[in-house]
């Protein structure tokens, strides 16, 4: 069974080297089957830093302009959905810094400050959380914190990785994602009972 999950790994990585060799010889529809393919997870990504749909669609749609306009200078060594993330993360840090009230992003809540250290144990919730409950803490978490935690807890980015295409060091990554965690928590449990 593992096999032909490897198998079928193997099969769609080379598939998808297939579109991006073709898209890099001016194949438009090969780079529409790799929009296709992406444009989700990508959207997915800017939304959740951004918190605003239209500015993540915004941002999506200038990360797969500027794969298009990359393309020849991708590398094979990464997958190409890494790469459209690294991207995407790019326009939508780059959008941040855009001093244009029409680029700005909402207002980030105010950040909490208190004990961060974890608690003995795993964390649980004693209490169903639903899915909105969740996203709504993720979305109020400050920048950097929700940074970190969509690129490595969601997406699966390795610190180091993660610390790249957030241009911080690996260091910063790892206590951003303790901070991301700490505070999701304090979010998302249970009032203690007297």
């Amino acid at each position: 069974m593992k096999r032909m999950v490897l198998a079928a790994q193997s099969d769609a990585i080379e598939w998808e080297a297939g579109l991006v060799q073709r898209a890099r010889g001016g194949d438009v529809r090969a780079f529409e089957r790799l929009y296709r393919e992406h444009i989700g997870t990508v959207y997915g990504l800017c939304l959740r830093l951004t918190r605003d749909p239209p500015i993540a669609q915004d941002c999506a749609q200038e990360a797969f302009f500027n794969a298009w306009r990359s393309l020849q200078r991708f590398q094979t060594r990464s997958r190409f959905g890494t790469w459209l993330h690294r991207i995407a993360v790019n326009v939508v840090l780059a959008r941040r810094r855009k001093p244009s009230a029409l680029c700005e992003l909402p207002p980030r809540p105010p950040e909490e400050d208190g004990d961060l250290t974890d608690p003995p144990g795993e964390w649980t919730l004693d209490t169903p959380v639903e899915v909105s409950e969740i996203e709504a803490a993720v979305a109020a978490l400050p920048e950097g914190a929700r940074d970190v935690l969509v690129l490595c807890a969601i997406y699966g980015y390795s610190h180091s990785e993660a610390a790249g295409m957030l241009g911080v060091a690996e260091g910063t990554c790892k206590a951003q994602l303790h901070r991301a965690r700490a505070l999701l928590r304090a979010r998302l449990e249970p009032e203690s009972q007297p």
